[in-house]
């Protein structure tokens, strides 16, 4: 029969998830072959939720951006919240369904009283995004204003017409939701971070439209916030500096020391190098690797892959090994190393 050719990724734990693929059934005839790029194939937004979900992480995060350092979240105070914020609108007899995730949300308690914290991870710039940030905080209210009026209900707690039209009493209050958008890219943001920017509006307009702001951080302008947690420290220094391609700098910081293979897929994902993500995953010297070496072996794999597509348009063109050799400036044996590998892989 034909020949069908697959890259098939065997089970493997990539420190933040598992990934699992069936074994092809006997009766096709099947090349397998073990591809490092398929098989470390990580969602960024699932390893960056995993990685803020961790309480200490998530709370040094918050009191960077939002308190300036000052420790005003403590991880053991952070409970694991509902992300679900899905609910059913009623106008006028009419029903609308909204569905929508959060990617991650904590709630800390204070006796009684709680704060509900979200987290909105972006790798684009989302040109609505105060839009997108009022509707789920909204939505987040709309909750527990949905969770209160039951049990009023439920209870027979109202006192007046006015609380019974409601279902909420006088005295009922909601908490507080406070969502912060963490912005990846590479791309400065260009985007509104408040509705007003999005909005067209007059100037003796704008005192009586209210305003709804968002809480935005972009880890290419994060070099002044206050970190107390190496690992989220880690990760934007890094990231920052893979940005502006300060690999100079990165080399005097991190030379003598080794970053963990979660923190190496975490950094991969925020800066879509999918070869940093392969290189942190291969699990080298018991679960750590050292960034400078993992920087060298990658920026010598870019070169590689560069002469590689120059030689196969010149191999298009009929060009001999000895032509492109000279051509290319660039040793004979490495050339025909490189056409080997070609030629291995069609």
């Amino acid at each position: 029969g034909e020949r069908r050719i697959i890259h098939y990724p065997q089970k493997r734990i990539i420190g933040l998830y598992e990934e699992n693929n069936p074994l092809p059934s006997k009766e096709d005839n099947w090349i397998i072959r073990n591809d490092m790029s398929l098989r470390n194939t990580a969602k960024a937004d699932i390893v960056l939720k995993n990685f803020w979900k961790d309480n200490a992480h998530f709370a040094d995060l918050f009191n960077a951006v939002l308190f300036n350092g000052e420790q005003k979240l403590h991880p053991e105070d952070l409970k694991e919240a509902d992300v679900d914020l899905s609910s059913v609108l009623k106008f006028n007899g009419h029903l609308e369904t909204i569905q929508r995730l959060r990617d991650v949300v904590k709630k800390t308690a204070y006796g009684m009283d709680f704060v509900i914290w979200g987290i909105e991870n972006q790798q684009k710039i989302h040109y609505a995004m105060p839009l997108r940030h009022m509707i789920e905080d909204a939505l987040s209210y709309l909750k527990e204003y949905n969770e209160i009026a039951k049990k009023n209900l439920d209870e027979k707690t109202t006192n007046t017409k006015d609380e019974f039209l409601s279902r909420f009493k006088k005295t009922d209050r909601l908490h507080p939701v406070i969502t912060l958008c963490v912005y990846y890219g590479e791309k400065e943001w260009d985007g509104a971070t408040s509705l007003k920017e999005m909005l067209e509006l007059p100037d003796y307009m704008e005192r009586l439209v209210p305003d709804y702001k968002m809480n935005l951080i972009q880890f290419r302008n994060s070099e002044n916030l206050n970190f107390k947690n190496q690992d989220v420290r880690t990760i934007f220094d890094v990231s920052r500096l893979i940005y502006s391609k300060n690999y100079g700098k990165i080399t005097s910081i991190y030379k003598e020391q080794n970053l963990t293979n979660e923190l190496g897929i975490v950094i991969g994902a925020i800066t879509g190098s999918q070869e940093l993500i392969n290189y942190a995953a291969s699990e080298k010297e018991g679960g750590q690797f050292n960034m400078c070496t993992a920087l060298d072996e990658l920026v010598e794999s870019g070169k590689e892959k560069l002469l590689t597509e120059m030689v196969k348009k010149k191999l298009a063109k009929n060009k001999t090994p000895d032509t492109i050799a000279d051509e290319l400036e660039t040793d004979l044996s490495v050339i025909k190393n490189i056409i080997e590998k070609i030629e291995k892989s069609a």
